[in-house]
């Protein structure tokens, strides 16, 4: 069976839908992380606490980072109402998957009120701070970083176990290519392994291949996905005309 008749009349919309939010908020995350304050390790608290200070765009990075999450969260919302299994089985992963997609976009939000505004303000008073006062700031600082580890981690987490949940509906219920699923399970085990990694030792070098394992997947698998909409979409209307 194609993926253009086992996706069915109902399902060709919101597919489409889906595909697309998930790949713009993927483009809008990637270009908002582009301009990110980097070129310190990240774990040298001293080295990369001043980049921060010295940013001028970390407001509108992390803000821009919150709406790329939102809009790839509405698309795997969208991507559940496009599922719609009828087994038992696949009907259930897909609802933990929306589930697991809403709190870990939930999560992002506490994630960058720590990160984009309480850790910025929390660098800027160090940086302008002098005597005793820059100890306690530097501790302030370090506080809010050892938060964000632990929001960032278990928001991770979740949108690993989203990806892996919505994986597991489109291998079981065929609505799709299987590949896909697999790709999508796959790089949420990448998130997974993020959250960990995170979680025990903050933004250390190790994170580097499933940082850039989930990145690349995510990738393939939308692009992937919208092709096989557009395809759907372009079948019905070729039927339409004949």
């Amino acid at each position: 069976m194609s993926d253009q008749e086992s996706i069915g009349r109902d399902g060709r919309g919101p597919l489409r839908l889906a595909a697309v939010l998930i790949l713009t908020g993927v483009v809008v995350s990637a270009l908002a992380g582009l301009v990110h304050p980097e070129g310190a390790d990240a774990n040298d608290h001293a080295a990369i606490f001043a980049l921060y200070a010295a940013s001028d765009l970390w407001t509108a990075v992390h803000l821009s980072q919150f709406v790329g999450m939102a809009v790839l969260v509405a698309g795997l919302v969208a991507l559940y109402f496009a599922l719609d299994p009828p087994v038992r089985a696949p009907m259930w992963l897909n609802r933990f998957g929306a589930l697991s997609a809403i709190v870990a976009l939930a999560s992002y939000a506490v994630l960058q009120a720590v990160d984009g505004v309480a850790l910025k303000h929390t660098v800027d008073a160090w940086s302008t701070s002098s005597g005793s006062d820059r100890a306690s700031y530097f501790a302030a600082a370090e506080a809010m970083r050892w938060l964000e580890w632990g929001v960032r981690s278990y928001q991770s987490f979740m949108l690993g176990l989203a990806f892996i949940l919505f994986g597991g509906v489109i291998i079981g219920a065929a609505r799709v290519s299987s590949m896909i699923g697999y790709l999508m399970a796959l790089s949420g085990a990448a998130y997974v392994a993020q959250g960990w990694i995170i979680g025990a030792s903050g933004f250390s070098p190790a994170n580097r291949i499933p940082t850039l394992a989930g990145i690349v997947l995510i990738v393939v698998w939308s692009v992937w996905l919208l092709v096989v909409a557009l395809r759907a979409t372009a079948a019905r209307h070729g039927s339409i005309r004949t």
